[in-house]
């Protein structure tokens, strides 16, 4: 039997009743304290923020166990996914609507008051999502009996959170959640938002910018449980090239980014066609899907650059990774759309860093956290093509400034967004309180 079918079948156990007392969420004795993640989608190409996360929490000895909202996408699998140990189990109703049924059964067989409780809640929000994510919570709930889970971690402040507060209703366990952006401003309904850092043991942001929002929805008291931990990159997966070594043929702006508005691919074709008529020779190359990309292409084409763009599609990491040993700079303009959406501090932000490749983005959100205009790589005000291709000419005519940003980027990222450290900010708060460093079995 293959791994994922042994995951899944796990999900059709009978149904069966406890035979008389009702017992408790609590762990086993001789078992050893875990983290139990919540995602939205596990693996996820574009999420390699939290198979990195992951990765390096299971090489601090935390036993791990995921749990999916959603079922993976027929998409390329990053080969560092199959190093993860943790076990993973998939919450989705659409294939398993009766197991899902059965387990709510047996949680509120379990724990009859805790279950109603939780139940009513759900019911005060008359949305079908938030009634699926109870359901969800209470399989959730199902899976997590007997199981050694001290602690529940959810990733993005959207389905994963509201999952995750609302097994904590049914059972007890302590959670802390991460809120990315688009969770935040485009996803976000504030009452709700309030609910679940309320009743959070911790809640982490990704950047600055993302804390303080945060922290305006709570009381002043609370607000000391907002926490910012960056995304890190492991910078053992990155070779560091230095900008302006001789590459071969034309120099490439590479940009890694699905395919949507915020990521301000349209501008970045218009500074590409502003290049092209300053004379300038180059290729783009963008890897990522999405639903942009006939529109991206349609643009390209418009402005008699198509033969300078190409589009790559959705590729794992070790085809990015190959990739930014080739480029000569990195462009990511990012945009905040009209409804709100925005990116925190993009990893592949990080990445090209790490690899010695000068950036270009913009200033949105939390990316001025990460990048200092004129030191570590090039920042434009966002959704401006001109300023944007003034940037990127600047790094293509000027080779010893692109060597000087990629060289202080490296630094940048190795002090201070570094996996491994960061990692270390997380185990710390994962800890229950008043509790010694081992108490999760942190080897």
């Amino acid at each position: 039997m293959t791994q994922r079918s042994a995951q899944m079948e796990q999900g059709t156990r009978p149904l069966t009743w406890p035979s008389s007392s009702l017992p408790e969420f609590t762990i086993p004795s001789k078992a050893r304290s875990s983290v139990a993640y919540i995602v939205s989608t596990w693996p996820s190409l574009s999420q390699t923020f939290v198979l990195n996360e992951v990765l390096a929490l299971e090489r601090r000895g935390l036993p791990l166990r995921i749990f999916s909202i959603k079922e993976p996408k027929d998409e390329p699998v990053h080969a560092t996914a199959r190093l993860v140990r943790a076990k993973v189990s998939y919450l989705a109703l659409r294939r398993r609507w009766r197991p899902v049924l059965q387990g709510n059964l047996r949680t509120l067989w379990r724990r009859p008051g805790a279950y109603s409780r939780t139940l009513l809640r759900a019911m005060l929000r008359p949305r079908w999502s938030f009634f699926r994510n109870f359901l969800q919570a209470g399989y959730l709930a199902d899976l997590l009996f007997g199981e050694p889970v001290a602690h529940l971690h959810a990733h993005f402040a959207s389905a994963p959170a509201s999952v995750t507060m609302l097994a904590h209703h049914m059972t007890g366990i302590s959670y802390t959640f991460t809120a990315h952006a688009k969770d935040i401003y485009f996803d976000g309904e504030p009452a709700l938002m309030r609910a679940k850092m309320k009743r959070a043991k911790a809640v982490v942001t990704v950047s600055e910018y993302i804390r303080r929002g945060l922290r305006s929805l709570l009381e002043p008291q609370a607000g000391s449980k907002v926490h910012c931990v960056y995304n890190g990159a492991d910078l053992s997966q990155y070779k560091y090239r230095p900008s302006g070594e001789k590459r071969n043929g034309f120099p490439v702006i590479l940009s890694v980014a699905r395919l949507v508005e915020k990521k301000g691919l349209g501008d970045l074709i218009c500074a590409c066609h502003i290049l092209q008529q300053r004379g300038r020779t180059f290729r783009v190359e963008i890897i990522g899907r999405g639903p942009l990309r006939r529109a991206l292409e349609a643009q390209a084409t418009e402005l008699g650059i198509r033969d300078y763009v190409k589009f790559l599609g959705a590729r794992p990491q070790e085809f990015v990774r190959e990739a930014y040993e080739r480029a000569a700079l990195f462009a990511l303009p990012c945009v905040v759309t009209a409804g709100g959406d925005r990116d925190g501090i993009p990893t592949v932000l990080l990445e090209a860093m790490a690899s010695g490749v000068p950036v270009v983005s913009t200033t949105v959100s939390g990316i001025p956290e990460l990048v200092e205009s004129g030191c570590d790589g090039l920042l434009v005000p966002p959704g401006n093509p001109a300023r944007l291709a003034d940037a990127l000419d600047q790094l293509l005519l000027d080779p010893n400034l692109g060597r000087n940003l990629a060289s202080a980027g490296r630094a940048k990222v190795s002090q201070r967004f570094s996996i491994d450290r960061n990692a270390e900010q997380l185990l710390r708060l994962f800890q229950p309180e008043g509790s010694d460093e081992d108490s999760l079995s942190v080897l």
